[in-house]
């Protein structure tokens, strides 16, 4: 169950972070990265699968490369 409560926040986060590759938008990447560390934490509670915790974790890599790219703000 847990396992599916973190894709779902993946998949919110997932389709927030392509709002966030819209130039100018880049500082929604400080938003959507603590809901994939909320969604990565609550993947590594699911004894059921590791799906859900590698997607967070990946958007996790994916936004903060954005960010940095962008200086912080774009």
């Amino acid at each position: 169950m847990l396992n599916l409560i973190s894709i779902l926040l993946g998949v919110v986060t997932l389709v927030l972070a392509l709002v966030a590759f819209v130039p100018l938008l880049g500082w929604m990447n400080w938003l959507v990265i603590p809901i994939a560390v909320v969604g990565a934490a609550v993947g590594a509670l699911s004894s059921s699968g590791t799906g859900g915790r590698n997607l967070n974790l990946v958007l996790i890599v994916v936004c903060a490369i954005r960010l940095s790219l962008g200086g912080g703000i774009f």
